[in-house]
């Protein structure tokens, strides 16, 4: 149905009135809280912002977290559906902040997704450590996104 068909069926949302805008308003809002959100840690550009347009490709919404140390905060206020982070980083110390969003009882249900170069082994062993679902290659994440997803997704 086509909005000039609601405001034929329902008067009081005649495009133009008052009431149209809050109809617009809350179709945005249905729309956006059917898509998933994704918090994303990442640092180096590929395949950060790689894996940010593939998600979006994949009708998730996305939110980048900058500050790993603040991963656990954000994830406790904005409640997503899963956390991809990339563990090679020269500014944000990420698997410590894996295990602070483990560790709070409002966050520790989160499927979290980690990836890395292959030869990042000391960061594969602390990230395991630290309680990720999913540990992948970074030369995999972005031809199999969509099987991790499901992957990690999948209930237990």
């Amino acid at each position: 149905m086509t909005l000039a068909g609601v405001a034929g069926e329902f008067p009081e949302f005649e495009p133009g009135g008052a009431n149209f805008f809050a109809f617009r308003a809350s179709l945005f809002q249905v729309e956006v809280m059917t898509q998933p959100l994704a918090l994303v840690v990442y640092e180096r550009l590929l395949p950060g912002s790689q894996l940010v347009n593939r998600l979006q490709d994949l009708n998730y919404r996305v939110q980048v977290i900058a500050d790993a140390a603040k991963l656990a905060e954000c994830a406790e206020d904005a409640k997503p559906m899963l956390v991809l982070a990339d563990l090679e980083s020269t500014h944000n110390n990420v698997c410590p902040a894996l295990a602070s969003l483990r560790q709070t009882p409002a966050t520790r249900h989160l499927p979290v997704i980690a990836f890395s170069g292959e030869n990042a082994t000391d960061l594969q062993t602390a990230a395991k450590a630290a309680g990720v679902t999913l540990l992948v290659s970074e030369t995999a994440i972005l031809s199999h996104l969509r099987q991790f997803l499901d992957q990690a997704l999948q209930v237990e």
